[in-house]
């Protein structure tokens, strides 16, 4: 099995499914899901940026990096194939 990040670990430990093919594809699925509630891919007047303590954070970083953590856990199932 692949290394998983830190926070593609994070999620297949949060979601109790032991660590295995369908494991991967399902938390990879559910992680588009919930990025595409949240942080849509465009929407006419979303802000670009949350603002975190006078801090700009880009909604697209943060939806981004959402989005990378589904690629490694897709691309984690392709390796034990």
């Amino acid at each position: 099995m692949t290394d998983l990040s830190i926070a593609a670990r994070a999620v297949l430990d949060a979601s109790n499914l032991l660590p295995g093919k369908d494991s991967y594809l399902i938390l990879a699925a559910v992680l588009r899901a919930a990025v595409d509630q949240v942080v849509p891919e465009h929407r006419e007047h979303y802000p670009n940026t949350l603002d975190e303590r006078y801090r700009k954070v880009s909604v697209f970083d943060i939806r981004n990096q959402f989005l990378a953590i589904a690629a490694q856990l897709d691309s984690t199932f392709q390796q034990s194939q």
